[in-house]
């Protein structure tokens, strides 16, 4: 099998190409790590087909936390919890490595979770409440406090740190057309502007993790709605992300979420994937629908990408063998 060999990624020694992709528990105790949290990644990281864990995105700010039950990067009273969870999955398996989600939710979250405004690339309604137009000052400082949480998961014992870009959060917002109607330079005229917020996120992570530290994007290229980015936009944004300092391309759904309409193929996600990583020379994973190693296999060998996410196979047996 292809996808359980040993593979050299951009600053990243993996066992298998199988990635266990971020799913969220809902089992933190007011953000921080728990022993359910723990066990549940330990017991799938037992798992001699894993290769690498991406755990559940986590909070960087209150303002931008997406559920009750959300893991939270926002504040330095987490790092004691991530070093427990980071120490726990390294235990499990010799040579298993874990990346850390850090996210902003932007218009997808309600007052009632955070207590704040919410905000967005522009105001649109979701959940019956009205989001308002982030200021160039607000982009900036939320860019600030993925830097942070980026530092506090290196602080915690992460390999690595995913930007989430994807399902309808925050970066993108800004970089769906259906969400970014503004007028400025982070408007959606460009794919520069679009992307001009992962930029100055990128660079300030990049400054606050060190060169050596691997940053994944998790893109949500495709929205797969009239009017949405479409699949050729996401490959043009990968080739910036990737000249922005990306080290990994993670594939996966826009404002569509982590499912692609009408499809429950085998990657349903992989043509575009293919587009993204004929032209990018990063790794590039892709996530959705796959349940078998065979499936993983073709994936690969399409050229559809590098590494393969298998989610609710293993979320619903932390023992798939893939057959």
């Amino acid at each position: 099998m292809r996808v359980i060999n040993n593979i050299h990624l951009n600053k990243l020694d993996l066992n298998s190409r199988i990635v266990m992709p971020p799913m969220a528990t809902e089992t933190s105790d007011n953000g921080k790590v728990t022993d359910a949290l723990c066990e549940f990644y330990r017991v799938r990281g037992e798992n001699p087909l894993v290769g690498l864990i991406i755990t559940e995105h986590m909070y960087i700010e209150k303002c931008g936390q997406a559920s009750r039950g959300q893991m939270s990067a926002a504040e330095n009273s987490v790092v004691d919890g991530l070093k427990h969870l980071t120490k726990t999955v390294h235990e499990a398996k010799p040579g298993l490595k874990v990346i850390a989600q850090i996210n902003h939710a932007g218009g997808r979250t309600t007052p009632e979770i955070t207590g704040c405004e919410k905000v967005s690339a522009s105001a649109y309604e979701y959940n019956e409440t009205t989001c308002r137009e982030m200021t160039v000052e607000e982009i900036c400082e939320i860019a600030d406090r993925f830097a942070e949480a980026a530092r506090r998961v290196k602080d915690g014992g992460y390999d690595g740190v995913e930007i989430h870009s994807a399902h309808g959060y925050l970066l993108c917002q800004f970089y769906s057309p259906l969400t970014n109607r503004r007028t400025d330079e982070y408007g959606p005229q460009t794919m520069e502007n679009r992307l001009r917020f992962h930029k100055l996120v990128l660079e300030k992570v990049r400054i606050a993790v060190g060169d050596e530290f691997p940053v994944f994007v998790r893109l949500g290229g495709c929205d797969y709605m009239e009017g949405g980015s479409t699949e050729e936009d996401a490959a043009e944004a990968a080739k910036l992300l990737e000249r922005y300092g990306a080290d990994v391309i993670d594939v996966s759904g826009g404002m569509c979420s982590y499912r692609r309409p009408d499809h429950t193929e085998p990657g349903y996600f992989g043509s575009m994937s293919k587009k993204i990583k004929k032209v990018v020379s990063i790794p590039v994973i892709v996530t959705g629908g796959v349940e078998t190693l065979d499936q993983a296999d073709r994936l690969v060998e399409e050229g559809c990408a590098d590494l393969i996410g298998v989610g609710r196979a293993i979320l619903k047996d932390a023992r798939w063998t893939g057959k």
